[in-house]
This record gives structure tokens, C-alpha cells and sequence, in this order.
């Protein structure tokens, strides 16, 4: 599946495939960033087979660095699909989760419609 730009609930999502290379840094954020703006995407929903373990074990500072460039960039980043493995491992990172999830511009969901549910009532 090739990622594609998709309309949630007026919301114009590049959803991207689990496939492809994975987010490992703030410079792949960059790039992201920019092909989304570029094809007019407002939100990005990024599946977790696209990051790479650092990003879940925030003491790396890599989720806080790749978060930051969307913050800075005012695009939506969701993190879609079953991290719990990675939420059992670490109470920083539930934390975390759970107040981003309060938030406006970052999510971790478990799919896409969960996404497209969360953004209608946006």
C-alpha cells in the first residue's frame, strides 16, 4: 500500500505506509514534513512499524526531537497502531502518551479510524 493522501472528516491526512523507511530522527521528520505540506496534508498519521524502538524509549530524546519539528512546523502527527508493549515497558512513556493524547497536534492511536473519529469531533 503506497501512502496517500486521504480526507478524515475534512482533514487533509497523508497516511503513510508500514512499508517504508522508518522516522529516526528530527532530519526524516523534516522530510516527512515537507512532503506532507507539499501535498497538502495538514496532519500526518504514522504507523508504528515506521519508527524505529529509540523513538518509544524517551530517554534517547528521539520522540522529543521528531515531536518537536511537527510542533514547530504546526503539522498533526498520529502515531497509529498497538504500541503496548512499549507502554508495558515504561511508565515515562504512558505519561507521555496519555498527555499527548489531551493535546491538539499529537496522538497515538490504534488505527486509522480511530484518527478519522478523533478529528471529526476536532
Amino acid at each position: 500500500m503506497p501512502d496517500s493522501l486521504q480526507d478524515f472528516s475534512g482533514t487533509p491526512v497523508l497516511v503513510y505506509a508500514p512499508d517504508g523507511p522508518p522516522l529516526r530522527n528530527e532530519n526524516d521528520a523534516l522530510d516527512v514534513i515537507g512532503e506532507s505540506g507539499y501535498r497538502g496534508a495538514t496532519w500526518v498519521a504514522v504507523p508504528v512499524e515506521r519508527f524505529t524502538d529509540e523513538f518509544f524509549r524517551l530517554r534517547t530524546r528521539v520522540a522529543g526531537d521528531i515531536v518537536q519539528k511537527f510542533a514547530n512546523y504546526g503539522m498533526g502527527l498520529a502515531v497509529i497502531g498497538d504500541i503496548s508493549r512499549h507502554l508495558d515497558a515504561s511508565s515515562a512513556l504512558r505519561d507521555f502518551v496519555r498527555e499527548s493524547n489531551r493535546g491538539a497536534r499529537l496522538w497515538f492511536l490504534p488505527d486509522a479510524d480511530a484518527l478519522r473519529s478523533r478529528l471529526a469531533r476536532s
